[in-house]
């Protein structure tokens, strides 16, 4: 089965880096990632199926407009089932905190180390 993953990051160049660690899993079947270049953008690719197939958002949570953490706080509110990481370039403790009292999964922080994410993401992948 097939698990769709949702990556929110306001750096288009993200999505490059993602498909190329990723790309045994997305060639196999295993994965489909989609991006959002923004809050609002996320949350048009999430209510735009009834219900969303996204079953894990990886979200940045410094952008423009709607932050991540502003994001997270509307998945969890409409989309309980949805799994919601969050991923920051600074590791500070009150994001973290933030992130992980409203609901985040887990925290990464930039540059991502791809070999945990992977763990990650095979563990969702498991239990679905």
């Amino acid at each position: 089965m097939k698990s769709k993953i949702l990556i929110v990051d306001d750096e288009q160049d993200v999505e490059l880096l993602f498909r190329q660690k990723f790309r045994k899993e997305i060639k196999s079947g295993m994965l489909e990632l989609c991006f959002a270049f923004s809050g609002d953008q996320a949350l048009k690719i999430l209510g735009s199926e009834d219900p969303p197939q996204v079953v894990y958002v990886f979200s940045d949570i410094n952008m423009p407009g709607m932050s991540g953490l502003e994001l997270l706080e509307k998945i969890k509110g409409r989309f309980p089932q949805i799994n919601v990481s969050m991923i920051s370039a600074y590791g500070d403790s009150q994001n973290y905190e933030k992130a992980m009292n409203s609901g985040a999964k887990e925290f990464f922080t930039k540059p991502i180390d791809f070999e945990s994410l992977k763990k990650e993401i095979g563990g969702m992948i498991q239990d679905n």
